[in-house]
């Protein structure tokens, strides 16, 4: 099998467990087939075994292996799964990065959803090899933000760390970053913390605001 380019060092790789995994797999599965897959079920028949393989299409960074095993086994504890890569492992157009053998129907019915997963973690790895390789030996790092689609952090954050990117908060308790709206908040004629940003976002309750931001800076004189 043909790469690329050699392999990354390893990282400490986001860790997610595998009840994770398999709660996101059926999850994804539950969205996509519903009650039955209703086709499969019509053709196909169900002591059919088959032989289903992964192909890159173009060069990419593969991530997203572990989820998309637990896609197809998910549908049935008989199918097999081989990998013939390793997360952050690099191919060109036409090498062969998995494999998949077992009930016909738990294949076609499961490989949307695994190569949904694929493709989007797949994706993101890629492109972030790219901006690694762009900095390679500035001493720049390429690190990942909040901004992820939502339930699917976890996945996307490591997409990028097997890119080689370097993680960065994976939410609001993991460390303090002041942004401009949290700066924005900051008053110092005695509002409370956030009220000038409330007052530009819900202009519906300005008035009320008014008037309680107004006898909060009133002297102690004032209020007798």
């Amino acid at each position: 099998m043909s790469r690329a380019g050699e392999r990354v060092p390893p990282w400490g790789l986001v860790t997610i467990a595998p009840e994770v995994l398999d709660r996101l797999a059926r999850a994804a599965l539950d969205e996509d087939v519903g009650s039955r897959d209703a086709t499969t079920e019509a053709t196909v028949d169900a002591a059919l075994v088959a032989v289903g393989t992964l192909v890159a299409k173009q060069e990419l960074v593969v991530a997203g292996l572990d989820l998309a095993m637990h896609v197809f086994q998910a549908l049935s504890p008989k199918v097999a799964w081989e990998a013939r890569a390793r997360e952050g492992d690099r191919f060109k157009s036409g090498d062969l990065i998995a494999s998949v053998a077992g009930p016909a129907r738990a294949i076609l019915t499961g490989e949307r959803v695994a190569l949904n997963f694929l493709q989007r973690m797949s994706g993101i790895a890629t492109l972030t090899r790219r901006f690694v390789e762009a900095v390679e030996g500035t001493g720049a790092q390429i690190r990942d933000t909040r901004k992820t689609t939502p339930l699917l952090r976890a996945l996307e954050k490591r997409a990028v760390e097997v890119g080689g990117g370097v993680p960065h908060r994976s939410g609001l308790h993991t460390g303090i970053l002041v942004m401009t709206t949290t700066s924005a908040s900051r008053d110092r004629s005695g509002r409370p913390p956030g009220a000038r940003w409330r007052r530009r976002t819900a202009s519906w309750s300005r008035s009320r605001w008014t008037r309680r931001a107004r006898s909060r800076t009133r002297s102690p004189t004032a209020r007798r």
